[in-house]
């Protein structure tokens, strides 16, 4: 699979065209139309680079460039927008941004200053999510950008305890998100798995609730 790119973009054809440029050289797209959508794709998602519009609703773009650079700061970003004052692109530097490019644009022009940058970027200097992250998509749960060895049904354990940390959940409920109704047993198949996952995990993320049943614990 090629990089990963979020791209942030409000206008439909411009966010088709050059999304699909973006395919054609190999790289996956995520495209989002508001910055709300973009700061929820960070959160869900490992990206190697953001191109991001400035004018967009909801959340602006500098506002995202912002967010990235608080919580990954290694990852490449663009801004491309049709702002071209000074004081904006001043903004857009001093948050660190890799480059910035003024609308209208070749798609042709954008995708080779993306190569650009990824030339410079060493691999080592790729985003890395610190702490525990859950990959919805590849089904695997990392620590630190290091894959956990867990079995399906420890991931799925671990994923539905990880999406509502607020909330305890029943042996029997967690049979259920994990095994749908297929099932037939002893609900103490959660207290096994627990178990093992606590053997794999860096950090206690489980914590039991006497009489209850379990609860993901934020990290300390």
């Amino acid at each position: 699979m090629g990089k990963r790119i979020l791209f942030l973009e409000d206008e439909p054809v411009i966010q088709d065209v050059l999304a699909e440029y973006m395919k054609m050289q190999g790289y996956d797209v995520y495209s989002a139309a508001d910055g709300e959508e973009a700061v929820k794709a960070l959160t869900e998602d490992i990206f190697d680079m953001a191109v991001l519009d400035i004018m967009v609703p909801k959340i602006s773009g500098l506002e995202v460039l912002d967010f990235i650079r608080d919580k990954y700061p290694d990852m490449a970003v663009i801004m491309l927008t049709a702002l071209g004052d000074e004081q904006t692109q001043v903004r857009a530097f001093n948050a660190y941004a890799d480059d910035y490019v003024i609308k209208p644009v070749s798609p042709i022009i954008l995708l080779k200053r993306m190569e650009t940058i990824f030339r410079r970027v060493k691999p080592s200097a790729r985003t890395v999510r610190e702490g525990l992250f859950i990959d919805k998509g590849a089904y695997q749960a990392c620590y630190n950008g290091e894959p956990l060895e867990l079995t399906l049904s420890e991931f799925l354990l671990l994923e539905t305890l990880y999406d509502e940390p607020c909330r305890v959940f029943t042996r029997e409920q967690l049979i259920l998100h994990i095994f749908n109704d297929d099932y037939i047993g002893n609900d103490r198949i959660i207290d096994a798995h627990v178990k093992n996952l606590r053997k794999k995990l860096p950090q206690n993320f489980i914590k039991t609730v006497i009489g209850v049943g379990y609860q993901f614990k934020q990290e300390v």
